[in-house]
């Protein structure tokens, strides 16, 4: 896998625990943490999204994000299962793996400097 995939995967990690954090965080350390995952979101995916296409990456970590938030909220913070918003989450990855495989990426030597 492409190291700026991951940037984005990791990413949305990040931004998992930042939303969560925002609406759980008591604790100075629980804040300070919620800040760098905030951080560490907006770095990580300017720089893939200058080597990736920008529309792809961005509905690669908004599906994640939400997805995985959606999770996070069920399993974790005890939020009541729905069958149809995890139908709907499902389809929004659905979505999102295909954008991904049918998404043509130009070599490395193809692309185009970004100044």
């Amino acid at each position: 896998m492409n190291k700026y995939w991951f940037y984005v995967i990791l990413a949305a990690l990040f931004e998992i625990y930042w939303v969560a954090g925002l609406k759980h965080s008591e604790s100075i350390l629980e804040w300070g943490i919620t800040i760098v995952a905030i951080t560490a979101t907006f770095f990580l995916l300017p720089v893939a999204a200058k080597y990736l296409p920008i529309g792809t990456v961005y509905a690669v970590f908004a599906g994640l994000g939400t997805a995985g938030t959606v999770i996070v909220e069920i399993v974790v913070y005890g939020e009541p299962f729905q069958f149809m918003k995890v139908f709907l989450i499902s389809t929004l990855l659905i979505g999102v793996i295909g954008l991904k495989m049918v998404s043509n990426e130009p070599a490395k030597s193809e692309r185009k400097e970004v100044t």
